[in-house]
């Protein structure tokens, strides 16, 4: 396997708590432990998040089918791109970038920092990208609350630094920003 890539196990689409429980149990968390999610965890996560579920269709809607909103995830080991298609990550940058993912301390200690990048050639209207980061924030609220994590949105970071940390074209931008993991005792 390539130092570069993760190849994810596939995701186990028949598990998790019933819908109305998840919802039930749906909240924003701001405090983290250090535990790491496992692959499966991860896999799982990111395929909810915004995964494709049918040949050509993700587990999210976008207006018009544009697919313009793609996900960079931050770990302790380094910042990777989530390639939906293949199932994978793909290393970016090397090393524990974690703090640089928000402005809020718990960033920082989080084991899981995830960004939604858009890519505005491909976007109808960056409103409805915005909604878009929507649906895909809630997929992973329900994953998180199906599988006992801990989650939280969040818009505060330096849109510059994370531009050119995750390497970014010109035509794309981080619009919004979700932290994910165990949540502190």
């Amino acid at each position: 396997m390539n130092a570069q890539e993760i190849k994810l196990p596939a995701p186990d689409k028949s598990g998790g708590k019933p819908l109305m429980e998840s919802l039930k149990e749906r909240k924003s968390t701001r405090s983290f432990s250090d535990k790491e999610l496992t692959k499966q965890q991860l896999s799982d996560l990111l395929w909810a998040a915004n995964g494709f579920n049918r040949d050509d269709k993700r587990t999210v809607p976008t207006a018009l089918n544009r697919q313009e909103l793609e996900l960079y995830v931050i770990l302790k080991k380094g910042i990777y791109f989530y390639n939906a298609k293949e199932h994978k990550l793909t290393l970016i940058t090397k090393g524990d970038y974690r703090k640089c993912a928000g402005k809020q301390d718990f960033v920082a200690d989080a084991p899981l920092n995830i960004m939604f990048v858009c890519d505005k050639t491909k976007a109808a209207k960056m409103e409805f990208s915005y909604a878009n980061c929507g649906f895909i924030s809630q997929n992973i609220y329900l994953y998180c609350a199906s599988e006992g994590l801990g989650t939280v949105v969040r818009g505060s970071f330096d849109k510059e630094e994370l531009h050119e940390l995750l390497k970014l074209s010109s035509t794309q931008e981080v619009l919004l920003a979700q932290t994910v993991g165990y949540e502190k005792e």
